[in-house]
């Protein structure tokens, strides 16, 4: 296998590469190293991942559809796993044509160059954000997903739209992703936990909103690198009576499927910032603030397509993935 990891340099893609380099598969990594968040963060996992022979990187920008094509074509990839994404609820309010640029022009010219110069599975990020207003918990797959709060998760349902096109009109074999708030060690500083540890490391206050009565299904990064290795080489299959009335939303009769990566269990923001208190070994000032536009409510993955198809669920818990993160997050920034 050759494969091709857009957003290399992200928190998903860096960790994603570096267990695929550490088994010896060719990766070809590429990023536009914006400055959505510190692009030095990005640069020291780039170091990283650049001491593997087995790795090759290019600054590019997914919306330059003749760099991405040539990276197609000089590749030959395989399989493609698309990470790169403007990421991000609240910023997606201030700044909707960055997510036109990257989510949708950026995947289109993914799905161009994999009709062009054809792989054997295209794997992209979709996210929990696509579940907008509903209310029935746990999520599922096969749950109706036509009501997002933001324009990231617009954005990110019409990935879904548009790769299933892809798999219909040209057969490519199209898996999406929709994970469940990551988090985990050189994660993204745009996250809560993140500045939470920040603030609380320097004694400064943070703002608890819809006063902690938010829940989230946090996913530790490990696990959902373990789950997108275990779906690499599970292509979707067309089923050609599929029907809509009685069969799950999440396949077609086209090449496509749909999966839930996250916990399975969703946690209180209060316990999540408990846990994390507990890990700093410092108490944090709270400020309780009402619920942010483009916020939901809860998110609850039901996983259990990926325990079937794979026999996987992720594991790791709040407490022991935190403290996880307090180790690299203390080390790191007392080293740099």
């Amino acid at each position: 296998m050759k494969i091709l990891i857009t957003g290399a340099a992200g928190f998903i893609g860096f960790h994603l590469s570096k267990k695929l380099l550490d088994d010896s598969y060719q990766i070809i990594g590429i990023d536009n190293l914006n400055d959505y968040y510190d692009p030095s963060l990005k640069q020291s996992r780039l170091e990283i991942l650049g001491k593997y022979n087995n790795f090759n990187f290019h600054k590019v920008d997914l919306k330059d559809k003749a760099a991405v094509d040539n990276i197609f074509e000089t590749y030959q990839p395989t399989h493609v796993i698309n990470l790169a994404a403007q990421a991000g609820v609240r910023y997606s309010i201030e700044n909707p044509y960055a997510y036109v640029d990257s989510n949708l022009t950026g995947f289109m010219n993914i799905l161009e160059a994999c009709r062009n110069y054809p792989v054997e599975h295209l794997l992209y990020a979709s996210s929990s954000s696509v579940y907008g207003g509903n209310k029935v918990a746990p999520f599922s797959t096969n749950h109706n997903v036509d009501h997002p709060v933001s324009l990231y998760a617009a954005t990110k349902k019409s990935n879904e739209l548009m790769a299933h096109t892809y798999s219909h009109l040209y057969g490519i074999p199209t898996t999406g992703l929709r994970f469940f708030t990551v988090y985990g060690p050189y994660g993204r500083p745009d996250m809560a936990y993140f500045s939470f540890t920040k603030d609380i490391l320097a004694g400064k206050p943070i703002k608890v909103f819809n006063h902690g009565k938010m829940e989230r299904d946090f996913t530790y990064i490990d696990d959902i690198v373990e789950g997108i290795v275990k779906l690499i080489d599970k292509a979707p299959v067309a089923n050609k009576d599929w029907d809509e009335s009685k069969d799950d939303l999440s396949t077609s009769f086209a090449p496509y499927k749909i999966y839930n990566i996250g916990n399975n269990n969703p946690v209180q923001l209060m316990r999540f910032i408990n846990a994390l208190e507990s890990a700093l070994g410092k108490e944090a000032e709270k400020v309780y603030m009402d619920m942010q536009p483009g916020d939901v409510l809860r998110t609850y993955a039901d996983v259990s397509d990926l325990e079937r198809d794979i026999n996987f669920k992720p594991s790791t818990s709040i407490e022991d993935g935190l403290a996880k993160f307090v180790d690299w997050y203390v080390g790191y920034y007392h080293n740099n």
